[in-house]
């Protein structure tokens, strides 16, 4: 112990101070008073605060203060009712529904409502989005309209649970971008559609696909639709080549009874327009593209009629022979599909594709007037004055309507089982037309419009009806209302070197070719507008985008 006592009375070598001990001499300073943080915000001393009520309950930040008074509120865009709710049912067809939600805003669309059973881990986003890219590329390659192949695109991407998710489809490019939330990165997937046919039995058969994945009732996994996609695809085309050919001269002797034309004339303008099918066949197997074989497709009909007028059979018009070519070449699907896209907003696939019509109107231009140039070299007797009267023959006209609507259903590829509902349609076209224009002595654009427009009614009505699109059954139903007389004499006029009443002419049947395409989109509009939709009271379910004076 004693040892112990030496050792603390030792003094401690300078190794044992510390850096911050007071040196010898100076008096270390006095312990400050204990210290607490403050805040700009603390509440100085001395500061009476009242206490707060006792009856004061907690509110929101949106409450209304108690000094506000309605009558001197700020006008507001919001309604007082609020913001009205999209209500989707499961009776209302999916095409419907999926239009609903694209025309409301993202912030303001419902949950997705998964109709499929997705995988334990969650949906394989890779795997939907692929699917639906290859469905949408079907849907645009056939000839389906923009609005269409993107809720079609929607209603895959939310069936299978997938949310947040944007389509956009134009001309050639299709894409769609999903981003998983809000901190998430989008993922975000494009296909290009190269090559693009007629098969409106695909389209149908796409449709039916799409319908069964938005229906909660039919379990289709993700490997069940990557087979049924892949079958579609295998499908041979309903019709042979033969068949596609004799329906081509179908079509066209059709026409030029319709507008005047005998026995002989239809006789004559199927063996052109048959000719005419089988040289673009030819062009289309060496790759030649689509603008040549419309020249080369409409030259034949022409020469038919030049050779018929040259040999002056009695009872013969050559003007309905090459009219009836006509009506087989004119691009009537491409012209509906490119104006309702105009109207429905897509204009960059709008003006796409109406410029591809011009393209092919403009290779049946060179096609007919390098045969009429010819023939009127040769004095063949194309006299413009005769113009096309056609006889009444009531019966007669409705007849071939209905034949011309067959033929052009089978050069769609169309299914038989909607071959005769849009067979029945072209008459009831031809009757509309009919009886407005030539029995009724009204303007022919009028006439052709409000036609058209109640073959875009029934064709919406069918597919509704059937859970299909609509174009199966609006397409070739407005066979029968094409302008083929007045695209004939415009060009007839222009080889004469009579450019103001061929451009005239042609001015008129442009005029027509648009009154067909409004009437049709403008019928299949008031379809849904006026068609009560079950369940769905709110009026303002189906929002468009409202624009006027132009800003």
């Amino acid at each position: 112990m004693a040892e112990a006592e030496e050792d603390d009375r030792k003094p401690q070598s300078d190794e044992a101070r510390s850096a911050f001990a007071p040196v010898g001499g100076v008096e270390a300073p006095g312990v400050p008073e204990e210290e607490h943080p403050t805040s700009e915000f603390t509440i100085p001393e001395g500061l009476q605060i009242p206490p707060a009520p006792a009856d004061e309950q907690e509110s929101s930040a949106f409450t209304p203060p108690v000094t506000y008074e309605a009558t001197r509120a700020a006008v507001t865009f919001t309604p007082p009712e609020g913001i009205p709710i999209v209500r989707l049912t499961k009776d209302v067809p999916w095409q419907d529904r999926m239009r609903t939600m694209l025309r409301t805003p993202v912030a303001d669309r419902p949950a997705p409502e998964a109709t499929q059973r997705p995988e334990e881990e969650g949906p394989a986003v890779p795997r939907v989005l692929d699917l639906t890219l290859r469905i949408g590329e079907l849907l645009l390659a056939g000839g389906e309209g923009a609005e269409d192949v993107e809720a079609a695109m929607f209603a895959v991407c939310r069936s299978y649970g997938l949310d947040r998710c944007e389509p956009t489809v134009t001309f050639t490019l299709i894409s769609i971008s999903y981003q998983p939330s809000l901190v998430d990165d989008p993922v975000t997937a494009s296909r290009t559609v190269r090559r693009r046919g007629t098969d409106y039995t695909r389209l149908g058969a796409v449709f039916r696909l799409v319908h069964d994945i938005s229906d909660e009732d039919v379990d289709v996994t993700l490997e069940e639709a990557y087979r049924r996609l892949a079958a579609i695809r295998r499908n041979r085309h309903p019709y042979p080549g033969w068949a596609l050919t004799a329906a081509a001269g179908l079509l066209s002797g059709s026409a030029s009874v319709l507008v005047g034309g005998n026995a002989a004339v239809f006789v004559a303008a199927a063996i052109g327009a048959m000719l005419g099918d089988r040289f673009a066949w030819l062009l289309a197997g060496r790759g030649m593209p689509e603008f040549y074989q419309f020249v080369v497709a409409a030259m034949p009909p022409a020469a038919v009629g030049v050779a018929m007028s040259l040999w002056d059979l009695p009872g013969v018009r050559a003007s309905a022979v090459i009219t009836g070519g006509l009506f087989a070449l004119i691009p009537g699907r491409a012209l509906v599909a490119g104006v309702q896209d105009g109207l429905t907003g897509y204009y960059i696939t709008a003006a796409a594709r109406l410029l591809e019509v011009a393209y092919l109107v403009v290779g049946i231009v060179c096609g007919v007037l390098m045969v009429l140039y010819l023939g009127v070299v040769l004095d063949a007797g194309l006299n413009p004055e005769t113009e096309i009267h056609s006889p009444n023959r009531p019966v007669i006209q409705i007849l071939v309507s209905m034949s011309l609507s067959l033929a052009f259903a089978i050069l769609l590829q169309q299914e038989r089982s909607t071959v005769l509902l849009v067979t029945l349609n072209g008459g009831v076209a031809w009757v509309i037309y009919g009886a407005i224009a030539p029995a009724g002595g009204y303007s022919p654009v009028a006439a052709t419009a409000l036609a058209a427009g109640l073959v875009g009614l029934f064709g919406q009505l069918l597919s509704r009806y059937r859970f299909a699109s609509a174009l199966p059954f609006v397409t070739a139903a407005i066979g029968p209302l094409l302008p083929g007389s007045a695209t004939y004499f415009g060009l007839l006029e222009i080889a004469r070197n009579d450019l103001n009443a061929g451009l005239a002419s042609l001015s008129k049947a442009a005029a027509l070719a648009l009154a067909i395409a409004i009437g049709v989109n403008l019928g299949s509009e008031m379809a849904r507008l006026f068609i009560k939709v079950p369940g769905q009271e709110d009026p303002t379910g189906r929002r468009a985008a409202k624009r006027t004076r132009g800003f």
